[in-house]
């Protein structure tokens, strides 16, 4: 009498699945506005106090600098790096809760304007994130935790399906 391979079938399809998943998170995704020209805060809602990284785009010019300015934070040049154009700049601690305007002059005429939210102050309760070390806050990394889960997953799913066929093939042999 055969078995069914109908549990391994299963455990197969949710181990693709989950590597699926897993590749998609790291992956990562391309720009939403490849040959426009834009400008974006990250993160668009920041502490006073806080860093923020600007991305901006000059449409099919970004082999050159731009200049990005703003209340919540002045002046910033954002320079070409892998197709766009980045930067970064801290909040000042004093900047007054509010939105505030992100405004990018492209060196070939073009503009493009975003808004920045700054909330207040922080009051730290804990000693700052210094990298991705043990005592580092929880996800701090980019997906952290689901690759740690998705890591997970699959041992266990392996360990489960090695289980299966080792059973398997000593109940064939013992037929």
């Amino acid at each position: 009498m055969r078995r069914s391979s109908h549990p391994v079938r299963v455990l197969t399809s949710v181990a693709a699945a989950l590597l699926l998943g897993a590749g998609t998170v790291a992956i990562g995704s391309t720009p939403a506005h490849a040959g426009s020209t834009y400008v974006e805060a990250d993160p668009s809602t920041v502490q006073a106090g806080g860093r923020v990284t600007i991305r901006a785009s000059c449409g099919d010019d970004n082999s050159s600098q731009a200049t990005v300015e703003s209340d919540a934070f002045g002046r910033v040049i954002v320079t070409p790096e892998q197709g766009v154009l980045t930067g970064a700049v801290t909040v000042p601690g004093s900047k007054r809760p509010g939105r505030y305007p992100v405004d990018l002059q492209c060196q070939n005429g073009n503009t493009a304007t975003n808004t920045l939210t700054v909330t207040g102050t922080a009051h730290p309760t804990r000693g700052p994130d210094a990298g991705g070390g043990g005592t580092a806050s929880a996800g701090t990394g980019v997906g952290g935790s689901a690759f740690l889960v998705g890591g997970i997953a699959a041992v266990g799913l392996g360990a489960g399906i090695g289980l299966m066929a080792l059973r398997r093939r000593r109940a064939d042999e013992g037929a």
